[in-house]
């Protein structure tokens, strides 16, 4: 996708993180621990903040989350969203605790309490989420659909937005999230034809790694390719950390953000004489975290071993006993197969210090 087919949106801020207006496609997660304990909510957002995570979202089920706030706001360093269902004055509390964003639907709150709600908003500098969600479509948008289709989404989402625009509120992004991928990216079409408020990308209730690392390259990665998402966010049942590097792929995959490293490596054959999966998983393991770009290629045989490697920033083609170490396609000297991993990796870490100090 070329840059300027990029669909154009409102700009917004959730505090120095710019979503929509041309900004790059920001990276969202949500923590899995239980936000009244302050402690293990912190260092998992930190956990999360060293992966790349841009933005965050926590659960804020009762008063006792909602009082935790505070303390976590002021000891991280990304923006915090807190996502409330049903109760109106969590989300008062919230806001009042400084977070930056806040996911409502507005839809499971009561009417009369919305205007108390965007005036809130409008005074703090707060954005709305509004997340619009198949598992909990109003009844009478399912029974008008026949069940949770991209158009039932879609209906919900637009009621949902009038509500909100009604009370003169525009500092809103949206989601459309089903767990069914072509749903959730019909629902997005649809929705990026009607408006133009930022869009939150996700496919929800993923499953695991590999489940969810397919669905979300297939949901997401089609939206975006298409110009359409703004910011995204993986699910992965689980550890969250583990949503960024399927993230983080997406984009560079599409070459919306290069982030982090890029390791291209063979599926093996025959002719592969090394421990090349061994080889490849401690690239990937020592590299974990590292945010500048880097293409590195690390293969099995000289068959497209230098091929591969001249279109990387610095490859390895191994043999038995022994390889070449590449840099941008140039031989950079013979390595013995005992020492590939350190010599690749030394190269590697050279090449990123180089490019910091750029």
């Amino acid at each position: 996708m070329d840059k300027d087919d990029k669909r154009l949106t409102r700009k917004l801020f959730l505090g120095n993180v710019q979503i929509g207006g041309g900004a790059p496609v920001s990276v969202q997660s949500m923590t899995s621990t239980d936000t009244r304990d302050v402690g293990k909510t912190v260092a998992q957002i930190r956990r999360l903040e060293r992966a790349g995570c841009e933005i965050v979202r926590v659960a804020v089920p009762d008063d006792e989350a909602a009082a935790a706030l505070p303390a976590i706001r002021k000891r991280i360093c990304i923006p915090l969203i807190a996502d409330i269902h049903f109760q109106h004055r969590l989300a008062l509390s919230a806001m009042a605790a400084g977070v930056e964003g806040i996911r409502i639907n507005p839809g499971n709150m009561k009417k009369s309490a919305l205007p108390e709600v965007v005036r809130a908003a409008r005074d703090q500098g707060t954005v709305i989420r509004i997340g619009v969600n198949a598992g909990s479509l109003e009844r009478e948008v399912l029974a008008r659909h026949g069940g949770p289709t991209a158009a039932a989404l879609v209906e919900s989402a637009l009621a949902h937005i009038r509500l909100m625009e009604d009370l003169d509120f525009l500092s809103l992004k949206v989601s459309l999230k089903s767990s069914d991928v072509p749903t959730t990216i019909s629902a997005y079409r649809l929705l990026a034809d009607r408006v133009d408020y930022p869009l939150h990308l996700g496919v929800t209730e993923a499953g695991t790694m590999l489940s969810a690392a397919i669905k979300s390259a297939l949901g997401i990665g089609a939206l975006l390719h298409q110009g359409i998402g703004d910011t995204i966010r993986v699910s992965v049942t689980g550890d969250p950390v583990r949503e960024l590097p399927i993230a983080y792929g997406i984009l560079r995959a599409l070459k919306l953000r290069l982030v982090g490293p890029e390791i291209i490596s063979c599926p093996t054959c025959g002719r592969c004489e090394i421990d090349l999966p061994k080889l490849v998983q401690t690239v990937e393991r020592r590299l974990r975290g590292e945010r500048t770009y880097i293409k590195v290629a690390v293969m099995g045989c000289i068959v497209n071993g230098p091929g591969e490697a001249a279109e990387a920033d610095v490859g390895i083609a191994g043999g038995r006993g022994a390889g070449m170490l590449f840099r941008k396609g140039k031989i950079i000297r013979r390595v013995k197969e005992t020492d590939f991993a350190t010599e690749l990796l030394a190269e590697i870490r050279s090449i990123i210090q180089e490019k910091k100090e750029a």
